[in-house]
């Protein structure tokens, strides 16, 4: 019998700024909302986008960055599992929210673009791999020292 698999991958837009809190023991949480918009067609048959709104959250060293680089409005992709809650409010009533626990952060637009921040894969995080925030660029590696090649002729191809 195959294993089971809880696994979301969203892209989307940032409804809010990130909310940065600390558990007890000192762990960084931060709650994200984000937008992801699915496109189709209405009871007339015209095309329309419908929004659909999740809550995120994001632990540790990617949570602390998420609040000091994301703002409102900024484009990440988000890779991680979906989680499922249950508690009692205040006035009694059981409520229960289902949300994403990211494992990993990814910036999708520059910083120019719809907020404020710069690149940051908690993958690179764990190699010690920050995207500089600096250099605003639309590509998503650093070129700063790459050089122009020069063109090849017919004698420098080896077959």
């Amino acid at each position: 019998m195959p294993a089971d698999l809880n696994r979301v991958t969203l892209v989307g837009r940032l409804t809010r700024d990130p909310e940065l809190r600390h558990t007890a023991g000192g762990q960084a949480v931060c709650s994200i909302r984000l937008a992801v918009s699915s496109r189709g067609r209405d009871d007339s048959g015209n095309w329309s986008d419908r929004a659909n709104y999740f809550d995120v959250t994001v632990f540790g060293r990617t949570a602390e960055t998420a609040s000091n680089y994301l703002a409102k409005g900024r484009r990440i992709g988000v890779d991680g599992r979906l989680s499922w809650r249950e508690w009692e409010a205040q006035d009694g009533g059981k409520r229960q929210s289902v949300e994403v626990v990211a494992n990993d952060i990814f910036f999708l637009d520059s910083r120019g673009e719809g907020g404020e921040g710069g690149g940051y894969s908690s993958q690179g995080a764990s190699q010690g791999g920050w995207s500089s925030p600096a250099p605003v660029s639309d590509l998503p590696v650093d070129t700063s020292d790459l050089q122009p090649i020069a063109p090849a002729d017919d004698d420098d191809i080896p077959f």
